[in-house]
């Protein structure tokens, strides 16, 4: 048994520790730079979220609901957050644009702390996106294909 494995709001307290920065990765998609943070949320409370660069050593922020994004950045970023991912899209990604970029992740009445990530983005080291990339998280469906493709076959669905 260990506390950190727990997972319960404390109504005295009002403060729960459950979600966690799982993965921080970067790719292109065409002209724009993905970010997808990947994270276990075990709470209903709302999540806030900051991604921001750090270059030259100095943080910018680019796109939040904690803090203030900058103006260079506003026009251009965009997040989408889906069940457990938190994506961010730069569009017009160029080298100026290079730098360690961070997820910041916050849930509503957790007092514990942000959960915090960093991955440092060259453009020329970037992979391209793949596209079914949010299909991957959500595996179970092509799980229950692959294990139901010898039934089919029995019963002729399917023939390979």
């Amino acid at each position: 048994w260990s506390p950190s494995n727990l997972c319960l709001p404390l109504p005295v307290l009002q403060a729960a520790h459950c979600q966690m920065i799982k993965d921080l990765s970067a790719c292109l998609l065409g002209q724009s730079l993905r970010v997808d943070c990947r994270f276990e949320n075990k709470t209903s409370n709302p999540l806030t979220y900051e991604f921001s660069i750090t270059k030259d050593n100095r943080k910018h922020v680019i796109q939040s609901t904690i803090g203030v994004p900058e103006n260079l950045y506003r026009a251009r970023a965009n997040v989408t957050m889906h069940k457990n991912l938190v994506c961010l899209y730069l569009q017009s990604f160029t080298t100026s644009d290079e730098g360690v970029y961070m997820c910041e992740l916050r849930a509503t009445n957790d007092y514990t702390g942000n959960q915090i990530k960093n991955i440092t983005v060259i453009k020329d080291k970037l992979e391209k996106c793949a596209g079914f990339s949010l299909l991957i998280q959500n595996t179970s469906w092509l799980l229950l294909l692959l294990l139901s493709l010898p039934l089919l076959q029995a019963v002729d669905f399917v023939s390979l």
